[in-house]
C-alpha cells in the first residue's frame, strides 16, 4: 500500500489535477538520470528529469502470485543523456528504474509508484523501446552453485585463483583493421591459434576506450591475428587503437590442467555421471554398468 504525501493526496482529490510521470534511472555505473513526459524539466528526488527524450510508457502490469510483471517505455535518442554509444556499450542493461507520479506545478509533491529493471532494449533508427521488468524477476535469477561437469568460476576470480597478469595469459595488441564484429591485430603473434578464444578484449584508447567484449574465436590468418567478438563494438576501431587481450578458458578440466596448471582449483564436477549414464541399463556386452568405479 502506498502512503501519499498529504499535499499530493489533497491535489488528487481536487477536480483539476496537474500530473506527469517521471522516470529516474540508476545505471550499473551508478549514474542517475531523469526523464519525464512533461514539457519542462522537473526536479524529483534531487534529479533533474528532462523532457527532451519524449518518453512514453505503457501501463505497468502485475503478474499473479510471484509472476514477473512489467511494462515498456519508448522514446527517441534525442537527449544527451540517451546516446547510441551508451546503449551499445550495455550501460543501460539491468539499470534500476524508479517510476514517479508528480504534480508538475509542485514537483516536491510526488510518490514512487514502483521500481523495475530495464530488460531487453530494441531499436529502430533513432527510436527505442525498453522493457521494464518488475522486481519479481530477481527471484528467477540463479543463486548458489550449479552442479555440472564444467567449471562455474570466472577465469581469474577469487575461486579460480589464476593470475591473469602473468605475461603468458595476456598481451598488448594494436588494431590493423576492424569491423564491428572482428578485429585484426598485431603484437599477438607469439600465441597459438585459439589461445584467446573465450577470453576478453579491452580497448585502451580511442573514442570507445574502456569498451570490452568476450572473444568468440581466435585464429591466425596469413600470419595475422584475427579475433571475432561476441558483442559488436559500438564503433569500428581505428587502425592503431591499443588493445589488451586476455586468454580464455572453455571451463573444462583438461584445459584447466593443461593451459593454466590450475586443476587443484577446478570448480566443476568432471566425474559426475551424465544423463546418458543415468538412463542406461546393465548390459553384459559393454563392460559398463557392472558396479565398478566410473573413474579409476
Amino acid at each position: 500500500m502506498k502512503t501519499l504525501p498529504e499535499s499530493l493526496a489533497t491535489h488528487l482529490a481536487s477536480r483539476v489535477t496537474t500530473l506527469s510521470a517521471c522516470w529516474i534511472v540508476t545505471r550499473t555505473d551508478d549514474v542517475r538520470l531523469g526523464f519525464t513526459d512533461h514539457d519542462r524539466p522537473l526536479n524529483v528526488d534531487g534529479v533533474i528529469c528532462h523532457p527532451e527524450s519524449g518518453l512514453s510508457a505503457t501501463a505497468m502490469t502485475v503478474g499473479p502470485d510471484l509472476a514477473t510483471g512489467g511494462g515498456d517505455v519508448a522514446g527517441a535518442l534525442t537527449s544527451p543523456a540517451l546516446s547510441e554509444d551508451d546503449l551499445e556499450a550495455g550501460l543501460w542493461d539491468n539499470a534500476e528504474v524508479g517510476v514517479y507520479l508528480v504534480n508538475w506545478q509542485q514537483p516536491t509533491d510526488n510518490v514512487l509508484l514502483r521500481r523495475a529493471h530495464i530488460g531487453e532494449i530494441t531499436r529502430t533508427g533513432d527510436a527505442f523501446q525498453a522493457e521494464l521488468r518488475g522486481l519479481a524477476h530477481l527471484l528467477e535469477a540463479r543463486r548458489g552453485r550449479v552442479f555440472s561437469k564444467s567449471c562455474d568460476a570466472d577465469l581469474g576470480d577469487a575461486r579460480c585463483a589464476v593470475d591473469l597478469d602473468i605475461a603468458a595469459y595476456h598481451s598488448a595488441g594494436t588494431v590493423l583493421s576492424a569491423s564491428f564484429e572482428w578485429v585484426r591485430a598485431s603484437g599477438l603473434g607469439g600465441f597459438a591459434s585459439g589461445w584467446f578464444g573465450g577470453g576478453r578484449l579491452e580497448v585502451l584508447d580511442g573514442p570507445v576506450a574502456g569498451y570490452a567484449s568476450e572473444i568468440a574465436s581466435h585464429r591466425i590468418d596469413n600470419g595475422e591475428t584475427q579475433l571475432a567478438l561476441f558483442q559488436p563494438a559500438p564503433k569500428i576501431h581505428a587502425n592503431g587503437t591499443a588493445l589488451r587481450v586476455t586468454a580464455g578458458c572453455d571451463k573444462s578440466l583438461t584445459t584447466c590442467a593443461s593451459k593454466f596448471s590450475n586443476h587443484i582449483n577446478f570448480q566443476g564436477f568432471p566425474h559426475m555421471p551424465g544423463t546418458d549414464f543415468a538412463l542406461s541399463y546393465p548390459n553384459s556386452n559393454t563392460g559398463k554398468n557392472d558396479g565398478s568405479a566410473l573413474v579409476s
